[in-house]
């Protein structure tokens, strides 16, 4: 049997062909980052390895690190080891590490979601020996609807909470799934206002490209009243909170994959709640890892004993691996700027 080509130390998984690791935890000289969110892209760190797509957001939450980008699909070689990155489909930049050594091929998911958002850039399954793969919503009862659907009840949601004089406040992650929201939007029903989390990552996008409806930004100055109708998109930090009451009488929204559970729902104290993620769920887990032809299975972050249970029943060689990074609520993280 091959040497394993990835290790997990208390710093993170370590490749020792290259000298490097992917998504660690703590400070290392070489890291290879899938994503922007706070529990993948950590400071600290010497040099780091992402693609083109996710090193302005880097750079933007983590400040003026040292690194460089790769294309997806470009082949580098790192010591021993050959490495490139592909689309995970999680957020703008994400991606899924293929790390090959002598033969031997492992790939690193990150977070990933299977389903097409026309946003993103589409997750594309990497064939390998050996798969590391979240399982954030790994229970049967996870099952999104189509985006189209979501964005139609998120819609009238908002032009409903118009005709009745409030003002909607949809709370969504400030990297990704604000952005996948705004893009849902029929920005003919009224104004869209930001937080200036979600704001300050929207510039970084739009700079990057990526098309997103007119919105302004929610600042001290603002004239709340000459608002009328409008949504705003802010992280699930407001919920409840004074910056939240400043804008008069309020429906409260949350878009969310726990938004599945009815529990999760109470807890959030929102009026309503849009499943909608960033992950995959549980038919994406399933075709993610079928299509990979992985003989191997590590799962991390999530409902990692029951999901490697059932894989196991199904005849995989699946195994639990206990890492630091967080599911969807690990996604939000505080923003510099200011706030109204």
């Amino acid at each position: 049997m091959p040497a394993p080509v990835l290790t997990l130390t208390d710093r993170g998984l370590y490749c020792a062909a290259g000298d490097f690791y992917v998504d660690p935890w703590r400070p290392v000289d070489r890291a290879l980052v899938t994503h922007g969110h706070a529990d993948h892209a950590r400071p600290g760190h010497r040099h780091y390895l992402c693609t083109d797509a996710c090193m302005p957001v880097m750079r933007h939450r983590l400040g003026n690190i040292t690194g460089e980008t790769i294309s997806y699909g470009e082949m580098r070689r790192i010591g021993d080891a050959q490495v490139s990155f592909h689309p995970a489909g999680h957020v703008p930049g994400s991606a899924q590490i293929r790390v090959e050594v002598a033969g031997e091929v492992w790939v690193v998911s990150g977070d990933y979601k299977t389903e097409a958002d026309g946003f993103c850039e589409t997750f594309q399954p990497v064939r390998c020996h050996t798969f590391i793969s979240e399982c954030t919503f790994g229970l049967p009862v996870f099952r999104w609807q189509p985006q189209a659907v979501v964005a139609k009840q998120i819609n009238q949601w908002w032009a409903t909470n118009k005709a009745e004089g409030r003002t909607s406040l949809l709370t969504a992650y400030s990297l990704g799934k604000a952005q996948r929201v705004l893009h849902l939007l029929d920005p003919t029903i009224g104004p869209i206002l930001t937080h200036a989390a979600v704001e300050n990552t929207n510039a970084v996008l739009r700079a990057q490209g990526l098309t997103l409806p007119d919105t302004t930004r929610i600042t001290p100055e603002l004239d709340r009243k000459a608002q009328s109708g409008a949504l705003i998109v802010a992280p699930p930090s407001v919920l409840g909170s004074t910056w939240a009451r400043r804008f008069g009488p309020l429906s409260t929204g949350f878009a969310s994959g726990w938004m599945q559970m009815r529990g999760v729902r109470r807890r959030r104290a929102a009026d309503r709640g849009f499943v909608i993620s960033d992950h995959a769920d549980w038919p994406g887990l399933l075709g993610a890892i079928r299509e990979t032809g992985a003989e191997n299975l590590f799962l991390t972050h999530g409902y990692t004993e029951i999901f490697t249970r059932h894989l196991r029943e199904q005849g995989y060689n699946a195994h639990i691996l206990a890492t630091e990074f967080g599911g969807e609520e690990a996604d939000d993280t505080p923003d510099t700027g200011e706030t109204a």
